[in-house]
């Protein structure tokens, strides 16, 4: 063995130096400590002694083989190109098999059947597997006895099986639901009915329960903190269970339609919430599900769901209310693209809860007001330098006009806040720049939704924002006095648009919204300033304005209109005036004026109490607009009654040869009916009687002129001017 550890190392094989214990052998004054290795080796224990001192044949064989090699080269090679066998040779009993088995025999002895319980194995674990394929079609099928032995049981004493029983039937039932068939499930639901029944009966009894088998007391009267079900010492035993159950509560409300339906499970999941606040994976879902159906469901639906969302975050704020506030922002976004009558209740009512959301905590919504109301400046300021199509388009839309109205309601429901207080200037800047974007005729209903928003934000925050100037503005530069250019029957519903056509401004029914929307908002303003010791002065430029407006326009119902707000307005001015004379402090007293200003708003002025009477009339009225139904009944129009098929043949009969034409057209026969000496033309919206002699036809066959009914009827009319415009109207259409 020494000569061999003389050797140098790149002339020793892998299994060589394997084998050498990492001795080095570079060079050959190393035999001292060869020996000592020795030494050190013989003390070890038996099992490595004998793996060291027997070595395998192969190893030799392959050690005779490099001795070969390097004494005779030459024999060496001519094996290599006569013999191939004898070098490339299969190392399978290399020391270090032998060393295995070796302590293999030492340790641990194997028993001589250990193949055959291999194979046993096999087979068993192919058999587990065909056992698993089988396991759906041996599944159980729920039936109403099933059911009600289960309502029973829970009644009495709800166990753990009996819970873990309903748990998988009722994921059963869910997956009927989603479609999926393939889900492995120790339960089958077939029928409808039994479907029915089992969803109803876990919803009405599972929650009771669950609380009386982990033994939760009942909260007392008056206690807003919940009873969460991990305190329970059952908890981790049946956790698993629950996970499943309320799991299977979120993808239920997921798959759901109906709204009744949705409702029901609404109302069950809210009082399973303590157990959501308990598993933070499945409270996630389920947040994501009622934020879904906050902002798309039917109007029972929104209300349950913003009522869990808002039971979840006032017990876990830390926890879920930054990421629930953004979620529901994106959400309230998203489903206000589009405004019409019917989805603008909603729309309300997703700003009022969200702004109660955001009251929630006064540091999180600043930081989420900070940066949406930032963006919103960031497009407006982007239009304003750009001054393209786009960039207006991205201001003047329905979601950006609609989140300016959601930050004023913010700010005004959380007021006073110190922390949010600052955000009041930014978002009137903002406000009023949209207003100054594009100060056109057309986008007037876009400017009045601004002052709206301003004046709610003025009224509920104390700030005096100067709203006035934008109102007054639009009667000095619309002429009220020009005569429309259409007649329209609809009038324009202001609240659910932003843009006029220019057919529009032509219309009668434009001018008298625009009136009456201008007489709401400068009455509105002047409510929220009407105890206003200066109420006065805030006043004289509107007064004077309205006094203008009346000398100019000719419009006997505009003038009714102004001529009555003018009126409440002097009225409530003469009335702070003759308070501010009998005041025995000076302005500069600020208590002293707070305090006079709350007297005077608790004993009330003549203008609050005619707005409060207004304003119980303007909400039925634009109710009323909401919904669709019109006011069509104080238009009195004339029913025009239609011929039928047979009619219209015994005319063409009994008058032929009355009016000969070359023409195919058969319209002309309904325009014209004699009834002995009296002839009636129908027209589309009015009827006029000419009496007269029939004149019997003529022998000449000429062509009837086309516009003779018309120019006949401006004869008759003569002396009549509406009429006659009427009719010139007709003409050009």
């Amino acid at each position: 063995m020494a000569g061999k550890n003389k050797r140098k190392l790149e002339d020793l094989s892998v299994d060589e130096f394997m084998l050498s214990g990492f001795d080095s052998g570079e060079e050959d004054d190393c035999e001292d400590e060869e020996s000592t290795q020795q030494k050190g080796k013989m003390k070890k224990p038996a099992p490595q002694k004998m793996s060291v001192g027997k070595q395998g044949k192969a190893s030799e064989h392959k050690d005779q083989l490099s001795a070969l090699k390097r004494k005779d080269p030459e024999f060496y090679e001519f094996l290599q190109q006569n013999d191939q066998k004898l070098l490339n040779f299969e190392d399978s009993d290399s020391l270090e098999d032998e060393e295995e088995d070796e302590e293999e025999r030492m340790y641990h002895k194997l028993p001589s059947q250990l193949e055959e319980a291999d194979d046993d194995d096999d087979n068993d674990a192919g058999e587990s597997v065909k056992k698993d394929v089988k396991k759906p079609k041996e599944a159980t099928k729920v039936t109403e006895a099933m059911i009600e032995n289960w309502r029973t049981g829970l009644r009495k004493e709800p166990t753990a099986k009996l819970i873990r029983d309903i748990t998988q039937a009722f994921k059963a039932a869910v997956a009927t639901t989603k479609g999926d068939s393939e889900e492995l499930c120790r339960y089958t639901i077939s029928d409808s009915a039994v479907f029915n029944s089992l969803i109803l009966f876990c919803i009405k009894d599972m929650h009771a329960a669950l609380n009386k088998m982990l033994k939760l007391k009942a909260p007392e009267k008056g206690q807003k903190k919940l009873i969460l079900p991990s305190s329970s010492a059952r908890w981790q035993k049946n956790q698993i269970d629950i996970k499943m159950y309320i799991a299977g509560v979120v993808q239920l409300l997921s798959s759901l339609t109906q709204s009744t339906v949705v409702a029901a499970v609404l109302r069950h999941a809210n009082q399973m919430v303590p157990y959501y606040l308990c598993l933070p994976k499945q409270c996630r879902h389920f947040l994501k599900s009622l934020i879904k159906h906050w902002s798309t469901g039917e109007e029972t639906v929104r209300v349950l769901a913003f009522l869990a969302l808002n039971k979840i975050c006032r017990n876990k704020q830390e926890i879920y209310l930054n990421s629930v506030l953004k979620q529901m922002y994106i959400a309230y976004v998203k489903n206000c693209k589009f405004t019409s009558p019917n989805t603008l209740p909603m729309i309300n009512f997703m700003q009022r809860t969200l702004a109660e959301m955001y009251s929630l905590d006064t540091q999180v919504s600043y930081q989420h007001a900070f940066i949406y109301i930032r963006q919103l400046a960031i497009h407006l300021r982007n239009a304003m330098n750009l001054k393209k199509k786009e960039t207006y388009q991205s201001v003047y839309n329905w979601q950006y006009v609609h989140c300016l109205y959601l930050w004023c309601r913010v700010l005004s429901t959380i007021y006073p806040s110190e922390v949010l207080e600052p955000l009041i200037y930014p978002l009137c800047q903002v406000i009023i720049g949209c207003i100054k974007l594009v100060p056109i005729s057309r986008y007037y209903p876009l400017r009045l939704h601004c002052v709206r928003a301003i004046i709610l934000l003025s009224a509920n925050t104390k700030t005096y924002v100067p709203a006035l100037p934008f109102l007054l503005e639009i009667l000095q530069r619309e002429d009220f006095n020009k005569k429309p250019g259409r007649m329209s029957i609809k009038p324009i519903n202001f609240a659910v648009i932003l843009k006029l056509s220019k057919t529009n401004l032509q219309e009668k029914a434009y001018k008298d919204g625009l009136v009456e929307q201008l007489y709401d908002l400068i009455l509105e303003n002047f409510h929220t300033q009407a105890c206003s010791v200066g109420f006065p002065e805030l006043a004289l430029p509107t007064v004077v304005q309205l006094k203008v407006f009346l000398k100019e326009c000719k419009v006997a119902n505009y003038c009714k209109q102004m001529r009555q707000l003018l009126e409440k307005i002097q009225e409530n001015s003469s009335y702070i005036t003759g308070r501010r004379q009998k005041a025995a402090f000076g302005v500069a007293d600020v208590t002293a004026v707070a305090a006079w200003e709350k007297q005077v708003a608790e004993e009330g002025t003549s203008l609050t109490k005619y707005y409060s009477q207004w304003k119980k009339l303007r909400e039925k009225e634009i109710q009323l607009e909401i919904s669709g139904k019109e006011r069509m009944e104080d238009l009195n129009l004339p029913e025009i009654k239609r011929k039928k098929a047979e009619e219209k043949k015994a005319d063409k009969k009994e008058f032929k040869g009355l009016f000969e034409s070359d023409s195919d057209d058969d319209d002309d026969d309904d325009l014209f009916k004699s009834k002995g000496k009296h002839a009636i033309y129908l027209f589309p919206i009015f009827v006029i009687v000419s009496d007269g002699d029939q004149k019997k036809p003529s022998s000449s066959k000429g062509k009837a002129p086309k516009k003779m009914l018309s120019t006949e009827l401006k004869e008759v009319a003569e002396g009549d001017e509406d009429m006659v415009e009427d009719l010139e109207l007709s003409d050009q259409d």
